[in-house]
């Protein structure tokens, strides 16, 4: 293996949105498991940042968390305007 002075980047940003649909996804699986409604959950948090407002049901809570919240509104923005670019009449 040959040493380097060079120091190489690494960027997650190609797996940050895959890994913030995966966790809503589970989280929002967890909730409806246990009987909530995981929009008015999701948005208590997202809102209050009170990790209360979600389970710990199939860890749902320490997954939500390990996600900063900005970054989670920022896919959901995003993902929320993609989807009306592609669908202007919604």
């Amino acid at each position: 293996m040959e040493n380097s002075d060079q120091t190489r980047m690494f960027s997650r940003m190609d797996n940050k949105a895959l890994d913030v649909k995966e966790t809503l996804f589970l989280v929002q699986a967890a909730l409806a498991e246990k009987g909530y409604d995981p929009l008015e959950q999701i948005v208590g948090y997202l809102v209050s940042g009170d990790p209360s407002y979600i389970t710990a049901h199939g860890d749902a809570r320490q997954l939500i968390r390990k996600i900063d919240r900005d970054d989670l509104l920022e896919e959901i923005v995003a993902s929320y305007i993609k989807g009306t670019v592609s669908n202007p009449e919604v």
